[in-house]
């Protein structure tokens, strides 16, 4: 009986560390943001929860066959600035957020196909996190 208990007890305490170990973390899994030691951050400055509109702006388009998605980072927020879906090849805008945010997303589609693009801000230049293609259904 008491390996048992000991059992349980172990067992129990695993568990309540893995909840608080994924809901502490996972909100940042979950965003598929800067992780680890993708992005370069000036710890010496302090850090501030509000992102801010100064500072230096580095803006770039990520481009493809849909067109382009217009990012902008000042320091690790991305803003999304503009899209220009390539209308020539019936591609358009399903949608795409704004931010600020540690990334910034941007759907586009031309019927058949939809391209999803995840932006984030690397050493305060706009990256290409993810760039997610599906085929669409008929429906």
């Amino acid at each position: 009986m008491l390996l048992v208990g000991l059992w349980v007890a172990t067992t129990a305490v695993a568990v309540v560390v893995g909840v608080l170990a994924i809901s502490t973390v996972g909100a940042t899994i979950r965003d598929r943001g800067p992780v680890g030691d993708e992005v370069a951050r000036d710890t010496t400055a302090g850090s501030t929860s509000v992102p801010s509109p100064e500072g230096p702006a580095v803006a770039d388009a990520i481009t493809g066959e849909w067109g382009a998605f217009e990012v902008e980072c000042r320091d690790t927020w991305a803003y999304g600035v503009g899209v220009r879906p390539d209308r020539a090849n019936g591609w358009r805008v399903v949608s795409w957020e704004k931010g600020p945010d540690d990334d910034v997303d941007a759907v586009f589609s031309d019927g058949r196909n939809s391209v999803d693009l995840e932006v984030f801000c690397n050493q305060g230049r706009p990256t290409l996190a993810e760039l997610e293609r599906n085929t669409l259904g008929e429906d």
